[in-house]
């Protein structure tokens, strides 16, 4: 018996060194090591052995058994380096090879000009704030000073959900929130950009959807010089440093005394030309000083506290700077378009 278990155990050496695949291997395994294998049956007739010769016969048996499973294991892990080997060799790299260049994306239009109009204000002492673009009646239209029978709050013009819910018209109630917030302590200096969405028809200059930057500044012994003084800061760094602007009465129910601010025509440089008709101006935004109510409203004493608001198109103003002729491009996803956009 003894001499038959070392026969098994050479002739499962040879069969391992003679192994070139692991699929051999595991063959190898089962048929020694197996329940079925020899060194199994060898080991069944250890009954007809004496008491003192079992223990003997166990031990060598268990180191035959040893002696294999070691040698399979090393020779597995043999074979797996080598079809590493194999396939690093096979699956090399030239690394003076040109790379495949990087499909990069760009960023859109309107959100560079309005992080330009951010970063802008942030350097004038504003802060950047934000609300919902669902809104209710109240925020929208009547804490900014806009009476129930106003034009504005036509059927027409908004997006009503239900009689008191509707898309916000303008970013104005982030203002009218704002300034609840502030619980009538000044002062107050932020900027509100977002989206908005009116009931127009969509054509090369309106559509029902479009975004705004609004500003509002509320302390004591705000002026109209500090609206101008503002608003021409930004012209400058916006369009470039010999902008002019200049101010216009006009008409709006949360600002008194109202005006429609100009820049000079960014075209023909205020020369007058087919895009300013001639006048040398384009009209960009609308502003004001913050009407008395509107404080009130907001929780402020329009006695102690005064201020200035203002808004823009941020369409129109990308229209301007960049040459666009048709507000439709910014949203309809054209590669083409988007691409002229790309920052170096």
């Amino acid at each position: 018996m003894q001499e038959r278990l070392k026969e098994l155990q050479q002739e499962a050496l040879n069969q391992i060194n003679a192994a070139e695949s692991l699929k051999e291997l595991q063959e190898i395994k089962v048929s020694y090591l197996g329940k079925k294998g020899p060194i199994t049956e060898v080991l069944r007739g250890m009954g007809k052995l004496s008491e003192e010769e079992r223990p003997v016969m166990g031990q060598l048996a268990n180191d035959v058994r040893a002696a294999i499973a070691d040698k399979l294991e090393e020779k597995v892990a043999r074979l797996e380096e080598l079809e590493v080997e194999k396939k690093l060799a096979n699956e090399s790299i030239d690394v003076t090879l040109p790379g495949r260049p990087a499909q990069t994306g760009g960023m859109h239009p309107l959100t560079s000009v309005v992080e330009t109009i951010e970063d802008i204000f942030v350097g004038l002492g504003f802060e950047v704030a934000e609300g919902p673009e669902v809104e209710t009646d109240y925020y929208n239209f009547e804490a900014l000073n806009l009476p129930k029978d106003h034009p504005a709050r036509d059927m027409q013009d908004s997006f009503y959900i239900t009689d008191d819910i509707l898309l916000r018209t303008h970013t104005s109630p982030v203002q009218a929130r704002t300034m609840e917030k502030f619980k009538g302590q000044g002062p107050v200096k932020i900027i509100c950009p977002g989206k908005v969405f009116r009931r127009d028809d969509d054509d090369a200059t309106h559509s029902h959807q479009f975004m705004q930057v609004e500003g509002l500044y509320i302390d004591e012994n705000v002026r109209m010089s500090d609206l101008k003084g503002v608003l021409l800061e930004f012209a400058k760094k916006f369009f470039g440093p010999n902008q002019k602007i200049r101010l216009r009465p006009s008409f709006f129910p949360f600002t008194e005394p109202s005006v429609e601010v100009d820049i000079s025509c960014v075209i023909c440089n205020g020369e007058g030309c087919r895009i300013c008709k001639e006048t040398g101006w384009i009209e960009v935004l609308g502003a004001g000083m913050v009407h008395p109510r509107v404080l009130e409203m907001g929780g402020f004493d329009p006695k102690k506290y005064s201020g200035f608001a203002f808004g823009m198109g941020v369409e129109r103003l990308a229209m301007l700077k960049y040459g666009i002729d048709d507000i439709r491009h910014f949203y309809l996803n054209d590669k083409r378009f988007i691409e002229q956009f790309k920052r170096a």
